[in-house]
């Protein structure tokens, strides 16, 4: 798969229904948008962002595997925010030229847990998004959105169905050891889960950006054991906290997040 050599950016300030007309999309892009929401009752605000696609197009998971582009979130130009949660669907399994990738296809739909600083004062949402959508190509896409978060809002379906479809987390039932290897470090974890289909565990570290390899698992019952390496920039091992560590596992049964993976 060929990548275009230069990234294609688009800069848009989207209104809060619909999609900005007046900027030229890339390949594969039908618009990006920044939906309203609502305010909860603990006084933080549930957003969203929405990409869509062209038909057969699709865009990566925040672990984009081996052949995808990692995206990136920036909310630094927002006012009055003191913290955003992003949370993210299930995602797919895509095999590109032999190499897997994790994502969407056609829409995405990210809810953004938004803490102000001041609840009782509007939101000043800026986000700057960078990611990869692929379909013959792959086109590197920078994003600029904004939007005033102010009032109540109302409920949102896109978001609350996007909400629905996180993975299912599950505290302990795994179980990890960790070695060093020539270029960085082996995560073993065995998960106590009932069997299903289609089992693919997805290993992250979720403060520290590095590669991944795709995982090996098999089964003894209802124990699934999963390895991955973890290699860093510099190749070389490195202390991995083990409290860092986040397994996804997806299945023809639905998907479940485990945090932390003690040994």
């Amino acid at each position: 798969m060929t990548k275009l050599a230069a990234a294609l950016c688009l800069a848009l300030t989207a209104p809060l229904a619909g999609f900005a007309q007046d900027v030229p999309l890339p390949p594969g892009m039908e618009g990006a948008e920044l939906l309203s929401g609502w305010q909860t009752p603990t006084g933080a605000r549930m957003a969203g962002v929405r990409i869509a696609l062209d038909k057969g197009w699709k865009t990566y998971w925040r672990s984009p595997g081996d052949a995808g582009i990692p995206p990136t979130l920036n909310f630094a130009g927002s006012q009055n925010v003191a913290r955003v949660t992003v949370h993210w669907p299930t995602p797919e399994i895509f095999d590109q030229n032999g190499l897997r990738s994790v994502g969407y296809d056609d829409e995405l739909i990210l809810p953004l847990e938004i803490t102000p600083t001041d609840p009782t004062q509007p939101v000043e949402l800026s986000a700057a998004l960078d990611f990869g959508i692929c379909h013959e190509i792959c086109v590197p896409v920078s994003v600029a959105l904004d939007a005033n978060l102010d009032g109540p809002g109302a409920p949102d379906p896109m978001i609350r169905t996007a909400l629905t479809e996180q993975p299912r987390p599950i505290d302990g039932g795994a179980r990890c050891t960790v070695e060093p290897i020539a270029d960085g470090m082996r995560v073993t974890a065995t998960i106590d889960l009932p069997e299903a289909a289609q089992e693919v565990a997805l290993f992250e570290l979720k403060s520290t950006p590095v590669w991944v390899s795709d995982s090996v698992a098999h089964r003894t019952g209802g124990q699934l054991t999963a390895m991955a390496e973890f290699v860093p920039e510099n190749g070389q091992p490195f202390a991995l906290d083990q409290n860092d560590l986040r397994i996804t596992v997806l299945s023809a049964e639905g998907a479940v997040e485990i945090n932390g993976c003690p040994d």
